[in-house]
C-alpha cells in the first residue's frame, strides 16, 4: 500500500529539510512505499530552491506550487486533489509531527483495515512538548464543543495528523474550508459518513523555526461554519452522503 504525506509549506526554508529528510530516513526503514508531496504555498522565502536540493537526495519527494487562492486549507486541498498513493497522510512541515508516530498509523490502518486513523494527543500515550498554554486551553475548549454538537468521542478532531485512504478523501469531497478549518472539516465528514476509522495517540513538538501560520482571532467563525455545515449534514441530510460500499 503506497503512502503519499501532503505537507504544506509557507517559508518553512529552515524547517523543511530536517523534517523530509527524517520522514524519508524512517519510511525507508520500515520498507513503505512512499510519495513525499509539498505542496508550496507561494512561499516568499527559499523554500522552494530548498525542495529543489533535497530533490536529489530524497527521490521520494515531489513538489508543486500553489499559486493561488493560497492558504493552509487550500494547500492541504492542493495535494489532496493529486496524491498518487492508496492513502494519504497530512503533516506539518515545521516539525511539529512525528515521523514514527506516521509508521504506527500506517501499520494501524493496514492491520485493522481502518478507512481513517486519526491521531489524538490528549489520550494516554499521546505527548506534548513545548505547547503554548493558551493554546492549549482554547484546543480543548473547541475540541470540547465539537464533541458535544457533533455526539462523538473523539477528543482531538483540530489534529491535522490524520491518515485516510484514497477512497475516503474521494468519498468526503467536496471540500470547502480555505483555512485551517479543514483539519476539522476531514475527519467530521468521515465520521458521520460511515467511514471507519481509530484513534492512536501521537505526540506533537512545537516549531523551532520560524512562526506558527494559524492566526486564532480569524479562526473561529471558520471553525464555527464548517462545524455547523457537518451537523447540518448529520441531522438533516438523511443519510444521503453515507458510505456506499
Amino acid at each position: 500500500m503506497k503512502l503519499s504525506v501532503v505537507i504544506p509549506a509557507y517559508n518553512e526554508s529552515e524547517s523543511i529539510p530536517q523534517t523530509l529528510t527524517e520522514l524519508a530516513e524512517v519510511l525507508k526503514r520500515e520498507g513503505i512505499e512512499n510519495e513525499l508531496f509539498v505542496v508550496n504555498d507561494n512561499s516568499k522565502d527559499n523554500t522552494l530552491e530548498v525542495l529543489q536540493g533535497l530533490q536529489q537526495s530524497i527521490p521520494s519527494l515531489y513538489f508543486e506550487t500553489n499559486e493561488g487562492p493560497n492558504g493552509f486549507g487550500y494547500a492541504v486541498r492542493y495535494g489532496l486533489e493529486r496524491f498518487s498513493g492508496d492513502c494519504v497522510a497530512v503533516m506539518m512541515a515545521d516539525m511539529s509531527d512525528s515521523p514514527e508516530d506516521l509508521v504506527k498509523f500506517y501499520k494501524a490502518m493496514q492491520k485493522g483495515d481502518f478507512d481513517c486513523v486519526f491521531g489524538s494527543r490528549f489520550m494516554k500515550g499521546g505527548k506534548l512538548i513545548d505547547y503554548p498554554f493558551v493554546k492549549k486551553v482554547l484546543n480543548r475548549m473547541a475540541n470540547k464543543i465539537i464533541q458535544m454538537v457533533m455526539g462523538i468521542r473523539y477528543n482531538d478532531t483540530t489534529n491535522a495528523f490524520k491518515l485516510y485512504r484514497k477512497e475516503t478523501i474521494e468519498g468526503i469531497k467536496p471540500f470547502l474550508a480555505p483555512h485551517f478549518n479543514l483539519t476539522i472539516e476531514l475527519p467530521l465528514k468521515a465520521i458521520i459518513r460511515g467511514y471507519s476509522y481509530t484513534v492512536i495517540p501521537n505526540s506533537w513538538t512545537n516549531r523551532k523555526y520560524g512562526v506558527s501560520k494559524l492566526k486564532i482571532r480569524e479562526m473561529g467563525s471558520r471553525y464555527f461554519f464548517i462545524l455547523m455545515y457537518c451537523f447540518i449534514e448529520k441531522y438533516f441530510s438523511k443519510g444521503d452522503f453515507k458510505k456506499k460500499w
